[in-house]
């Protein structure tokens, strides 16, 4: 394989663009409990029953459309990181979603669904896997 050409992306990268993935969600987190502080005029309750799923929400928000419309978050850009279906398109809705989900089960599964790139030939994670997508690091332009 030469230097041109796309490789899968091993899990350091990953675990990289993850990390820098944290800083735009934060943001994003904050933002959302900004709102949340303006809708109950400050009276937010810390167990409001809504405000756990609505950060799930923008959370999935943000990988989902990131990875739908150009295949890469924030953090994936920077380490050349791209998510492809089998097409080598970025994934459609669905491909995402399942990503998404199947990536919180890796999470809750104490990360094994991340380590399993380690093991598995096309350093396909469980996510990859659901989702019948990969992760690709781009060449240097």
């Amino acid at each position: 394989m030469n230097d041109a050409t796309p490789r899968p992306a091993h899990l350091g990268l990953r675990v990289a663009a993850a990390i820098y993935d944290f800083f735009p969600l934060l943001a994003l987190w904050m933002a959302t409990g900004a709102v949340a502080l303006l809708a109950t005029r400050g009276k937010l309750d810390p167990h409001a029953w809504w405000y756990f799923p609505t950060l799930v929400l923008v959370t999935a928000s943000y990988y989902l459309l990131s990875w739908r419309y150009g295949g890469q978050t924030i953090g994936m850009r920077a380490w050349r990181l791209r998510v492809v279906d089998r097409n080598g398109t970025s994934p459609g809705w669905t491909a995402a979603l399942l990503r998404f989900v199947v990536a919180q089960v890796s999470l809750a599964a104490l990360c094994l669904g991340f380590v399993w790139c380690l093991f598995e030939r096309e350093r396909r994670s469980w996510h990859d896997l659901a989702s019948g997508t990969r992760v690709l690091q781009l060449p240097k332009r």
